[in-house]
């Protein structure tokens, strides 16, 4: 079943004046499965986060459409995209994006205290969540108290705690050390397991061969796709770092 469908997507960045015209994405067309694991890559430059802003609906696209489970959200009223977002929506950046003001514990709720979720029912939803992060025991800390790694599975539980349609991560794994982005990777295969649809955005050839199939974008457009299949991630991750070589030398990928 289908739950994200990206139809003929384009943006065009004019200069302030309209004298210059950059066209970030062109005619980019895919389609997310539910409960599917998709990593996108490319060249800085290339797109990839310009269509992480469209997909999180920060940005609009200048022509095509986005459908999260039939709905446009390219059409979503702009007083109202703030609380579709929060509703439908669960983010994890590379910087964690964290209020150093508030616990752990609040940073988490804020999404549930936007939405106006009874403080009983944040309890409720959290105790789990946090069980399956191992952060139950660091709930009351503050963001400067902890390591990277606990910072972005708070973040992460942030992100669950509203049970969004879709996660969008952005460079997850970039602020962290080699044993955290381990534990992150095998925590987003686990949520992945359980059914939670991911789609990320990141340059790790190692976070991407977690993935369930990788989306290459090159100059806006995309360039190729590859799908794990029975492959391993050291047969994934080698794999993906053919179609890199190959988008890096200008050749074209094979099948």
């Amino acid at each position: 079943m289908k739950l994200l469908e990206v139809n003929n997507l384009k943006k065009i960045y004019s200069s302030r004046f309209g004298g210059n015209q950059v066209q970030a994405l062109s005619n980019v067309t895919f389609s997310v499965e539910k409960g599917e694991y998709l990593a996108i890559m490319g060249e800085s430059g290339s797109g990839k986060t310009t269509l992480l802003n469209i997909l999180a609906s920060l940005d609009k696209p200048t022509s095509g459409e986005i459908l999260l489970e039939g709905k446009n959200i390219v059409a979503i009223k702009e007083s109202e995209i703030t609380a579709f977002r929060r509703e439908n929506l669960g983010f994890v950046f590379q910087d964690f994006n964290l209020l150093d003001t508030f616990s752990l514990k609040d940073n988490i709720f804020l999404p549930l205290v936007l939405s106006r979720k009874a403080y009983s029912e944040m309890e409720k939803r959290l105790k789990p969540i946090a069980g399956k992060l191992g952060i139950d025991q660091i709930l009351e800390k503050f963001p400067y108290e902890v390591s990277g790694g606990q910072k972005q599975r708070a973040a992460v539980a942030r992100a669950l705690i509203t049970d969004p349609q879709l996660i969008l991560a952005d460079e997850p794994t970039g602020a962290l050390d080699s044993k955290s982005t381990d534990q992150l990777l095998k925590l987003f295969s686990d949520i992945n397991n359980e059914g939670q649809t991911i789609v990320m955005v990141t340059h790790s050839t190692k976070a991407a061969s977690h993935a369930g199939r990788v989306l290459f974008i090159k100059d806006g457009e995309v360039f190729h796709q590859l799908y794990r299949g029975s492959m391993t991630k050291e047969e994934m991750f080698e794999r993906i770092s053919n179609t890199l070589t190959v988008i890096a030398t200008g050749g074209a990928a094979n099948e």
